[in-house]
């Protein structure tokens, strides 16, 4: 096969990687398995149109892309619906989309395990038609981005120590929004202080990721939880995959959901796959089945299979 490498040197781990010898050991793994690969690095302001120019390229069969969460769904959401297929260096800080198809969490194993890997089609998600991989939220996710954004961190452990701070912050003063979800034929009309809509349903007793990133549905959790200590019962149910235990959490799965908020829509914001974006009044979320080619480690696609 034919890749085609797009690594953002200021996304994630790559940060902090020697990327030139990192190429290297790309070129040597990749060739050795019968493969080629032409690899850009570039900064990150140039990564969205850099995956535009490899996305349209002639004759590339996988795009390998390495970045944080923003790189790697800006990648998909360009390989949707083609017949290219995606690969993912998990440089993130959780590499959410990237555990849940079964790749290995360290840049040379996940490499590695691209030499003999195979294709397999999973979902996608979008939102008012932009597409995502993991996850739509609002309210207390959206919050806590917000927070942590205003915050200093230089690494991986960075983030996450920022990321802790900003929970504590969003529990201190947690959201609340009026709004209306249709799932289904079902309407409901709620103040809640988060909704997570998800591309499938998030497995139990781990990070919040999808066991199975073909299911054809969306994972839809919606909370309630105003008091302190339900909000930290909550970030900690969260946080060890237990959300069915959490009496402050409806969990619903759907094809497809119409989110509409009452609150001043102005105030608050949501978040695409790590991604601050604004937020509309009216929301549609829909699951795209199959929308995706990857390219996953040979044994993750012989357990997806069975």
């Amino acid at each position: 096969m034919r890749f085609a490498a797009v690594l953002n040197r200021d996304g994630g781990t790559l940060r902090t990687t020697d990327l030139s010898a990192f190429s290297d050991r790309m070129r040597q793994t990749l060739e050795a398995a019968g493969h080629s690969i032409d690899i850009d690095i570039v900064a990150g302001r140039d990564i969205v149109a850099t995956l535009d120019t490899v996305a349209s390229r002639r004759g590339v069969d996988v795009v390998l892309a390495g970045g944080g969460d923003g790189t790697i769904s800006a990648a998909a959401a360009r390989l949707m619906d083609g017949k290219k297929a995606l690969a993912i260096l998990p440089a993130g800080t959780m590499n959410l989309f990237a555990r849940g198809l079964g790749i290995p969490q360290t840049l040379d194993a996940a490499l590695k395990s691209f030499a003999d890997g195979q294709v397999i089609a999973v979902d996608m998600a979008s939102a008012n038609g932009r597409p995502f991989i993991h996850q739509f939220s609002i309210g207390i996710h959206a919050r806590m981005v917000q927070l942590r954004q205003n915050m200093e961190f230089g690494s991986r452990l960075g983030k996450i120590r920022a990321s802790v701070r900003a929970a504590w912050a969003t529990i201190k003063n947690p959201p609340a929004m009026r709004v209306t979800l249709t799932v289904g034929k079902a309407e409901i009309q709620t103040r809640i202080t988060g909704i997570g809509i998800t591309n499938n349903l998030f497995g139990e007793g781990h990070l919040p990721y999808a066991d199975n990133p073909a299911g054809g549905v969306l994972g839809i959790y919606v909370t309630v939880a105003r008091q302190r200590s339900e909000l930290m019962k909550f970030f900690f149910n969260v946080a060890r995959g237990k959300w069915r235990d959490n009496e402050h959490v409806e969990i619903h799965q759907a094809d497809r959901a119409i989110l509409k908020i009452h609150s001043a829509a102005k105030k608050f914001r949501a978040v695409i796959d790590g991604e601050l974006v604004r937020l509309d009044r009216e929301t549609i979320i829909e699951i795209h089945p199959g929308a995706l080619n990857v390219l996953v480690p040979a044994r993750a696609a012989h357990a997806k299979a069975a």
